[in-house]
């Protein structure tokens, strides 16, 4: 499991001469980053009639930060934010904290830092107001210490967030302080917030040249003369070194210096070996360091070649991508940096090499995570330009917001190795009119002045209209010619929402400019659930703009690859052209996991996605399995459906499988024949009426077994069998264990149908922080202490307190065996 210290996420470059640090004096800073996520107060207004001020009689309930207040709401059907919001309420929230700084820090900075706030947040300290920040998905700072208290006198800070106006947001975004909160304390000369830059123009095997552009402010009243140097770190050993002349920065002004540095025989990051190197840069005076300032970077060159597609340190790699919208399943919005992780580890056991933010700037452990375990990011800034797409959307502050939002997202992320595209902006309706070409350049313009070393793009939706009934166009009649925003010139790589017809002819349409695919598939299922036969496709809804009356009983959709919405295609599909020519970079899929909104075909009683190739409770659906044996290099052999049908009934089989010429299938010890895949088919299928008993599946090369599979009918539920993905974890009162819930027969069989309520409690130093199943209709809260499980599984998730010792956790069904587990924290 990775941890991470706090830092600034710009990063900084490396210089040509080695000078000794020994002959410093003893050190006299003291930058301190704080965790300030603890016991806070907080206060919903139930009625917001001209309410949305506090009082003295206001209560206030005692919680710490990261905290999302609306997952923890009743869904409702006529919730103001629809269904496409959750049907969960957003509100106007109220967010409060007492505390003290030392007298010795009076002659400090002191900075308050916000990773994120849905939305619309204003803050106070001490009564004194320090300013509004509308985006919910762009970190702030605000300077507190003209306004601090010292020593034994309390200081007060108020935030109130309003998320009151619903709709604003085409999915579920959360309402709150859902991402940390950091109180830094540093000299008065120092290196600011997203302070460094860093680039690697020149890459050998024999060295690489790192250049770091620093920024150095000045509080004092007076001029100070310092000497900034900079020393790389890698595997915690110091590699290099430089210092600057002594320079001189006027009072209250700001300056940047450049370095550079060479470093031999660089280790180059790459997503199987994802090296990270460190920039500590200390700024010193008088032979004292006052401020020091860490930039983790890494070192990697890479291109989007017209023909070869993307290359790597040199090497072809297929950008292998999902979408993922910001949401943590049953945690909502409010970010844990584990529950990241699991997602991560997950997608990558899968064979995932990229990540698309869809479609916002991430919470920075995203990318510190993408960072350490090896992700091609395409770091998205805006869903909305002008034109809004929900009613209170941040088109209402376009004007005055976006130029600031988007160089402040460019600052924070532009030292990430992870981070290889910048994406201004997904399916915008500016984008078919001259008015598109116009923005679309001015924020190309904004990205290149701070950082050119990555490539611009948009998701368009689709770039080029072409005269095919297949291809849906959203917004205008076909006509054969690049939109406006895709024919302006300010894109470096043209994004291909959908459209994989289009794909083939993307050299003829577009010769001069690469290609990737921003957005895919938009295939849908439902885990565990399964219809005959399974060789139709169906298109749900028949056009996006057209209310959806048909499907599956209780909303569920077949987990064969055999439905898609009408924009996007089946999995297969998509994937046999990507893989078919090297110019094609790569893809992003929608999505890689479900999402709280957005349940696409329908409407309520669904209030989560059917996208995902991976369940809200982070439980894999089948086709996880095509790709994870198209995509890994360990044998695959994965069988669907289960086995528990009607005696007689027609039933199909799936095989997923590499590595293998073929795959034969025994029922009950009877062979039902050998399949092979032939052409571009990536699964192969039997059909046959069903027998109960045990389905085996053997694949072979030239004859030679490579892997067997079973799956056996099941008996009556009996009892249940709880798994941690992890049994031992961290006493910080914020990591996590993820307990699988799986309901079984007397043999341990899974019961493929098992919906059963269970209830579940705990003893010891911990807390249930969230229960889910993967069921896009269930209303039950995420908050609560039971669920229902979707086909034979549930999900809960435990967080730690700081105190170690053993947390039980025990489940309990009507009918079935109490289980328990423990977990220790420690």
């Amino acid at each position: 499991m990775f941890r991470f210290f706090r830092h600034s996420l710009t990063l900084s470059i490396i210089f040509a001469v080695s000078i000794s640090f020994s002959q410093t004096k003893k050190s006299d800073f003291s930058r301190r980053t704080k965790d300030f996520n603890a016991n806070w107060q907080f206060h919903l207004n139930d009625d917001l009639q001209n309410q949305d001020t506090i009082s003295a009689n206001t209560s206030w309930n005692t919680l710490n930060l990261p905290h999302d207040w609306s997952v923890g709401l009743p869904f409702e059907e006529n919730s103001p934010s629809g269904a496409g919001g959750g049907s969960l309420r957003g509100g106007l929230g109220w967010y409060k904290k007492t505390f003290q700084v030392p007298a010795a820090d009076s002659s400090k900075i002191t900075k308050i830092i916000f990773d994120g706030v849905y939305h619309n947040s204003s803050v106070w300290i001490n009564g004194n107001f320090l300013g509004k920040r509308p985006n919910g998905y762009i970190g702030f700072e605000y300077d507190l210490t003209p306004f601090l208290k010292y020593g034994d006198t309390n200081n007060e800070i108020l935030i109130k967030v309003d998320n009151a106006q619903q709709p604003n947001s085409r999915w579920y975004s959360g309402s709150g302080i859902y991402r940390n909160v950091w109180l830094t304390t540093t000299n008065k000369l120092r290196v600011p917030q997203w302070g460094t830059f860093i680039t690697t123009p020149h890459i050998s095997t024999d060295s690489a040249s790192v250049k770091i552009v620093v920024q150095v402010e000045n509080g004092y009243k007076t001029s100070k003369t310092a000497q900034i140097r900079t020393k790389i770190v890698y595997k915690h050993t110091k590699i290099a070194s430089i210092s600057s002349e002594n320079t001189t920065i006027l009072a209250h002004k700001s300056d940047s210096l450049r370095q550079e540095i060479s470093i031999p025989d660089p280790e180059l990051w790459s997503v199987d070996n994802p090296a990270m190197y460190t920039a500590v840069t200390e700024i010193v005076v008088d032979g004292k360091i006052v401020d020091q300032y860490k930039t983790p970077f890494g070192i990697r060159n890479f291109k989007f070649d017209l023909d070869r597609g993307f290359i790597l340190n040199g090497k072809q790699v297929k950008i292998k991508g999902v979408c993922m919208h910001h949401d943590l399943g049953p945690l909502g919005a409010a970010v844990n940096t584990r529950a990241i992780e699991r997602q991560l580890e997950i997608l990558k056991d899968m064979g995932v090499n990229g990540i698309r933010t869809a479609h916002n700037p991430p919470a920075p452990e995203l990318l510190e995570l993408c960072d350490a375990m090896g992700f091609i990011v395409m770091d998205e800034s805006f869903d909305i330009w002008e034109k809004n797409k929900t009613e209170f959307d941040y088109a209402n502050n376009w004007g005055k917001w976006h130029k600031t939002d988007l160089k402040d997202q460019i600052f924070r992320d532009r030292n990430h190795p992870s981070v290889f595209m910048w994406s201004i902006g997904n399916e915008i309706p500016e984008q078919w009119s001259n008015r598109g070409a116009v923005i679309g350049r001015e924020l190309a313009a904004i990205v290149k002045s701070l950082d050119t070393t990555r490539l611009v793009t948009a998701g368009m939706n689709p770039p080029i209209h072409i005269k095919d009934k297949e291809v849906t166009i959203q917004f205008e009649e076909t006509a054969a010619e690049p939109n406006a925003l895709a024919g302006s010139g300010a894109l470096d790589i043209i994004g291909y929402n959908y459209a994989h017809q289009t794909y083939a002819q993307h050299q003829k349409n577009f010769p001069n400019t690469p290609f990737i695919a921003t957005e895919t598939t938009s295939s849908l299922e439902t885990r565990g659930y399964y219809e005959f036969p399974s060789d139709t496709t169906k298109i749900w809804p028949v056009r996006w703009d057209i209310p959806f009356s048909e499907g599956s009983p209780a909303n569920r959709i077949s987990a064969f690859d055999q439905v898609r919405a009408p924009w996007g295609s089946l999995h297969e599909t998509t994937w046999k052209i990507i893989k078919k020519y090297d110019f094609l970079s790569g893809f992003y899929i929608w999505t890689g996991f479900d999402y709280i909104g957005e349940p696409t075909p329908y409407t309520w009683p669904s209030r989560s996605s059917y996208f995902g190739i991976i369940d809200l409770a982070g439980f894999p659906k089948d086709v996880y399995y095509m790709y994870k044996s198209e995509w890994v290099e360990e044998d695959v052999l994965h069988l669907l459906p289960h086995w528990n049908w009607e005696k007689g009934q027609t039933v199909d089989v799936w095989a997923y499988y590499n590595h293998a010429d073929e795959v034969e299938l025994f029922l009950n010890g009877k062979s039902m024949g050998t399949k092979k895949k032939q052409g571009e088919d990536l699964h192969v299928m039997w059909r046959f009426p069903f027998e109960a008993g045990t389905l085996k599946a053997i694949s072979r090369k030239a004859g030679k077994t490579i892997k067997e599979t079973e799956v056996k009918t099941a008996g009556n539920s009996t009892k249940m069998a709880l798994t941690a993905d992890r049994n031992t974890i961290i006493a910080d009162g914020k990591d996590l264990s993820f307990i699988t819930v799986t309901i079984t027969d007397d043999e341990g069989i899974l019961s493929p149908r098992a919906n059963d309520n269970i209830t579940f409690s705990i003893e010891g130093n911990g807390e249930i922080v969230g229960v889910a199943s993967g069921d896009p209709t269930n209303h039950q809260s995420f908050k609560g202490k039971e669920h229902r499980a979707l086909n034979g599984k549930c999900l809960v998730i435990l967080q730690s307190a700081k105190d170690a010792g053993t947390i039980t956790l025990t489940a309990k069904a009507s009918g079935l065996k109490t289980a328990t587990i423990n977990i220790i924290s420690e």
